[in-house]
């Protein structure tokens, strides 16, 4: 196993700390330590993809674990922040703007995860464009925002009530929908652009 590889796995394990120390209310600014290893794994996702191309490291594992690391993480902290309240307060509010975001994402990442598929066995490799990367950039803030969020709510709700609350709150608000339109364009913009993979072959 390569070392762009070992570092997809690494991203992999990185989740259950995300998600155990976002949980855990019990631990001093854990909401702070889970946003840190958030931005950690996010950095992994482009080391590995670097240190692969440059080094012509590229192999089948490193293309299905790298994707599977990315949706994981994101998906897993997406609906984390969607669904776990915190001091009784929803963190990405308006709840049902970011559930319905949450929902646009997660059946975005499965359409193009069954049109790679279907790719595959075509013995078709289509690789990501500029559209899925700025797509993914955009997520990645979004969710460390809202993990800032939940930290100051967490440890300083009275420090950030009001004016404050109503600024963040709106500012991570407009972060979320921007990613959701970028996804849906970056999905549209993949399957556009390789439709032939969808025609039948004579």
């Amino acid at each position: 196993m390569n070392l762009p590889n070992k570092i997809s796995i690494a991203r992999i394990l990185l989740i259950p700390l995300v998600i155990f120390f976002y949980l855990a209310d019990f631990i001093p600014w854990g909401k702070f330590i889970a946003g840190v290893i958030f931005i950690i794994a996010c950095c992994t996702d482009f080391i590995d993809g670097h240190i692969a191309r440059s080094r012509n490291l590229v192999t089948n594992l490193g293309k299905f674990l790298d994707p599977i690391a990315d949706k994981v993480l994101v998906m897993s902290s997406l609906f984390l922040l969607v669904a776990w309240p915190v001091l009784g307060k929803t963190i990405m509010w308006p709840n049902y703007v970011s559930i319905v975001c949450a929902i646009i994402i997660m059946a975005r990442e499965l359409i193009i995860s069954s049109f790679r598929q279907i790719a595959a066995t075509k013995n078709v490799v289509l690789a990501a464009d500029v559209y899925g990367k700025v797509k993914t950039i955009f997520q990645d803030i979004t969710l460390v925002l809202y993990f800032i969020y939940a930290f100051l709510v967490a440890e300083f709700n009275s420090a950030i009530a009001g004016v404050p609350n109503t600024v963040i709150s709106i500012v991570c608000l407009v972060m979320l929908v921007i990613s959701t339109i970028l996804t849906i364009i970056s999905g549209v913009n993949y399957v556009v652009k390789n439709k032939k993979v969808l025609q039948d072959e004579n």
